[in-house]
């Protein structure tokens, strides 16, 4: 029977993280934000999903004030469709009603229908357009909440 477990994100566990970033994004984030995340940032709140020993996806908020803003939700593609995103989106939602927030917000590419649905399922509203928030691929950005975590 295979282990999953969820924790915090480490330093060392950014090389695994890195790629699957790079296997999630067309414009992946850097090592060295991912450094920064993890190693400088106070606000930044980050979690693994670990398979046997194999990081298979991460996901990070901001905790500003009381408000939780997700910076990036990830897994390997073949982790697509079993339920592993809605279980890190959850336990994302743990930690930050833990450290204080009261709500949940996030941008996502409207054309990223699987994440939409992943979202609105758990109560995620859209309330709001960032025009050209993506701007390398020209694609403007949904603002979703989250309410009374």
């Amino acid at each position: 029977m295979s282990e999953l477990t969820i924790r915090r994100m480490q330093a060392e566990d950014i090389d695994e993280v890195i790629t699957v970033e790079n296997k999630a994004f067309t414009t992946p984030w850097s090592r060295a934000a991912f450094e920064e995340e993890v190693g400088h940032n106070d606000l930044a709140h980050y979690l693994v999903m670990v398979k046997d020993s194999q990081i298979v996806g991460y996901g990070g908020f901001w905790l500003v004030v009381d408000e939780a803003h997700v910076t990036n939700i990830a897994l390997l593609p073949e982790y697509h469709g079993h339920g592993l995103g809605s279980l890190l989106l959850e336990n994302m939602i743990l930690v930050a009603k833990v450290k204080g927030a009261v709500s949940m917000t996030l941008e996502v590419r409207p054309s990223n229908t699987a994440a939409r649905k992943l979202y609105s399922r758990r109560g995620f509203i859209e309330r709001g357009i960032r025009p050209n928030y993506y701007a390398e691929i020209g694609e403007d950005a949904l603002i979703m909440w989250l309410d009374n975590l």
